[in-house]
């Protein structure tokens, strides 16, 4: 009688065990539901409130302090700025936006080709490598004013310098990519019968993916200096030009004003590259994936 006591005891205290740990299970899926929740909201909470107090603390400053509009001029009067030249802004926002594009997609129109032919060919990255990373030691702006020489005040010399400062993580951050791949995914591919093109295009370009987006990301930034840089030398409309003439005429609210244009814009740029990435990696991951599941089967 008492081992059947006994018995019964155990088999309630396992199934009380097994309830508490499904509990256990659900509380702990629940709370980081809500840590994900709360990781969403304060990655944009916190820097906004920054920011906000940010701009808060530099109003009362300079209304405190009585600082000169031509040395730091109060957030509220560079909005007004920003507001009475908005058309000026704007235009100067679209020339700028063409630059950095053009200069951008030619970096990895040419980039991205260069970098597969330094990974498949050592010869020709030993030939290459060396005169590209010669080439990022010279600084653009010193010759920014010879490629007005030989181009002209037009659009390609700014494009072309936006291009020359923007291409080269594109060419590392694909090259790097492209060669750190595990070995053992080459070989589980070969032993599934894959081709050499198959498994670069199946296996190798997805696992590269992270890596050449990272480059992109850091070359959409870049592409922005070049294009302000080329607009410092010798432009004759957008950001960068704005901001020359506000400068030569001591308009500090409106150099204020293209500053934060110029933020905003490469900011905005950064995340449609960022998300491109999010809507391209997935995919391709998923289809490498598939590929060889169905290589498997």
């Amino acid at each position: 009688m008492s081992d059947a006591i006994g018995a019964g005891m155990k088999v309630r205290n396992d199934r009380d065990e097994a309830l508490s740990i499904e509990q256990v299970e659900a509380r702990e899926k629940d709370r980081r539901a809500k840590r994900q929740a709360y990781d969403r909201i304060s990655s944009i909470v916190y820097p906004v409130v920054t920011l906000a107090g940010a701009i808060l603390l530099w109003e009362v400053g300079v209304r405190v302090f009585n600082v000169p509009p031509f040395l730091a001029p109060p957030p509220s009067l560079v909005v007004g700025t920003m507001i009475e030249h908005s058309t000026l802004i704007l235009h100067n926002t679209w020339h700028t936006t063409i630059e950095i594009l053009l200069g951008y997609f030619a970096s990895i129109a040419i980039g991205v080709p260069l970098a597969f032919g330094i990974f498949m060919w050592p010869s020709f990255a030993r030939t290459v490598l060396p005169l590209l990373i010669s080439s990022q030691a010279i600084p653009k702006v010193a010759i920014a004013p010879l490629l007005l020489v030989w181009f002209g005040f037009g659009l390609f010399p700014k494009v072309l310098i936006a291009f020359l400062i923007a291409f080269f993580p594109v060419v590392i951050s694909t090259a790097v990519g492209l060669s750190s791949i595990e070995p053992e995914k080459i070989y589980l591919a070969r032993s599934m019968g894959l081709s050499a093109t198959s498994t670069f295009f199946k296996i190798r370009l997805p696992n590269a993916l992270p890596s050449i987006f990272a480059g992109l990301k850091i070359s959409i930034t870049l592409a922005v200096v070049g294009a302000v840089v080329g607009e410092f030398v010798g432009g004759e409309a957008g950001l960068g030009y704005m901001l020359m003439v506000a400068n030569g005429s001591m308009d500090t609210p409106l150099l204020f004003a293209g500053l934060i244009a110029l933020t905003v814009q490469g900011v905005v740029l950064y995340m449609l590259v960022e998300w491109a990435e999010y809507l391209v990696i997935p995919r391709r991951n998923s289809a490498a994936s598939a590929a060889l599941q169905n290589m498997a089967a």
